[in-house]
């Protein structure tokens, strides 16, 4: 496959992920059946991967289209080997409401499926709102 082509097939990866949170539709998501995922409100966070794409639909899935607004990519960035694609992008959550700054890793097989992904953000403002305004 040619650079370019390749470029285009771990975008469109990373862009259905987050068109599938926008549309609140897990199906429009291209995950391998082996996926892993490691996200900071993902049950177990970021040191105990979720693995298996049933797993993410009926874990981690399953209390998001209730709670989710909003999604905009904002840029697009890609590794040297084109093996993987990062996504920043703002997320907003409607309970507690707050819009979330994120940097999604994907990595994508020569299929074009996520075969891994990491989700990089900061989680206090969903676990602890208002976080900013207390004193300590």
């Amino acid at each position: 496959m040619a650079r370019e082509e390749r470029k285009t097939q771990i975008q469109v990866a990373a862009t259905k992920y987050f068109e599938g949170l926008a549309k609140k539709d897990f199906d429009l998501i291209p995950y391998e059946e082996g996926v892993v995922l490691q996200a900071p409100l993902a049950p177990g966070g970021v040191h105990n991967p979720m693995r298996g794409k049933e797993a993410l639909r009926t874990q981690w899935w399953a209390p998001l289209p209730g709670i989710l607004g909003r999604v905009r990519i904002l840029d697009i960035y890609y590794n040297d080997e084109l093996t993987a694609v990062m996504a920043e992008a703002e997320v907003e959550v409607t309970d507690p409401p707050t819009m979330l700054r994120v940097a999604d890793r994907f990595t994508v097989n020569d299929a074009g499926k996520i075969v891994a992904q990491i989700n990089y953000f900061d989680p206090r403002d969903v676990t602890n709102p208002g976080w900013q305004k207390k004193s300590g």
